[in-house]
C-alpha cells in the first residue's frame, strides 16, 4: 500500500500541469522561452504575451501554443485572456542599463512596474470573482533580486524594488478565503543571460528548471541565484514587511 501510495502521488505531480493554461508575459525572451519549454513538457497550455508582432516561426517546444499582443497601458484589452488562465506569469521587463534620464526613468517604471501592477490587479479580481475551481488561480510575479541589491542600473533597481513591494502588500493583505482561490509567488531571480544581461552568469534553462520544482513543491517565495545572500535577505525583507503590514492592522476587505 505503501508503494501504492508513493506511485499516487507521483502520478498527481506529474499531472499538475496538464492542460493548465498559462500565459506568459515576456514569452519570446530567453527565461520566457525556456519557462515554455519547462512547461509544455509537462503538459501545460502556454500562451504567449507579447508586445511585439506575433512570431511566424515554425513551432518548437519552446514556443507557446497561443499567441496574443498586448500593449502597456493596455492592460484591460486582455480581460478575455486572462480570464481563462489558470496561471499568470508577469515576467516582461526592460533594462536601462546605466542610464538616468527622465525618459528612461519613465519607460522602466511603466514597463517594470506599473504595468505589472495593472495586470497583478485585473488577474486577482478575475480569480476572486470567478466560480469555484478544483486549484487556486495562481499569480507568478518576476521581481528580481534588485529588488534588495544593485545590479549596476539604479533605474532598473527603483522599478524592481517598486513592483517587490507592491506584490508583498497584496501578498500579505489576501484573506484566508482570497488564498484559497488566488496564489501569489514571488521569483526572486539573480543574473541569467539574456538580451537584457548577456553576460549573466546562469543560463535561462538552469532558472526555468529551478523555477517550476520550487513552483512543484509549492513555495511561495522563489529564489534562484548564485548569490548566497538573497537566500539570507529575501526571506528577512519579506518577514519584515509582513510584521510592519500587519503591526498596522491591514487586511482586505475587497472582493469578499
Amino acid at each position: 500500500m505503501p508503494q501504492a501510495e508513493e506511485m499516487g502521488q507521483i502520478t498527481t505531480l506529474n499531472n499538475r500541469w496538464s492542460n493548465c493554461r498559462i500565459g506568459i508575459t515576456g514569452a519570446s525572451g530567453s527565461l520566457g522561452r525556456a519557462l515554455t519549454q519547462k512547461l509544455r513538457s509537462r503538459g501545460a497550455v502556454v500562451i504567449g504575451l507579447t508586445h511585439g508582432p506575433i512570431p511566424s516561426a515554425e513551432p518548437s517546444d519552446d514556443a507557446p501554443q497561443e499567441w496574443v499582443q498586448w500593449k502597456c497601458s493596455q492592460e484591460a484589452s486582455l480581460k478575455s485572456t486572462l480570464v481563462s488562465l489558470d496561471v499568470l506569469v508577469l515576467n516582461h521587463g526592460i533594462n536601462p542599463q546605466g542610464r538616468q534620464t527622465p525618459k528612461d526613468i519613465k519607460a522602466a517604471l511603466e514597463v517594470n512596474a506599473l504595468s505589472s501592477w495593472r495586470l497583478m490587479e485585473l488577474f486577482e479580481s478575475l480569480a476572486l470573482n470567478a466560480e469555484p475551481s478544483i486549484r487556486p488561480r495562481e499569480l507568478w510575479v518576476n521581481t528580481s533580486e534588485a529588488e534588495i541589491q544593485p545590479a549596476l542600473s539604479p533605474t532598473y533597481e527603483i522599478s524592481k524594488r517598486l513592483i517587490g513591494q507592491l506584490v508583498s502588500l497584496r501578498w500579505n493583505n489576501l484573506t484566508s478565503n482570497q488564498r484559497k482561490v488566488f496564489k501569489i509567488r514571488k521569483l526572486v531571480l539573480g543574473p541569467f543571460r539574456s538580451e537584457l544581461n548577456p553576460i549573466g552568469l546562469m543560463s535561462a534553462d538552469l532558472v526555468a528548471s529551478q523555477i517550476v520544482q520550487q513552483a512543484d513543491l509549492g513555495l511561495n517565495l522563489i529564489i534562484v541565484t548564485p548569490n548566497p545572500l538573497t537566500y539570507l535577505l529575501m526571506p528577512l525583507t519579506e518577514l519584515g514587511r509582513m510584521i510592519y503590514s500587519r503591526l498596522l492592522g491591514s487586511g482586505s476587505t475587497d472582493n469578499q
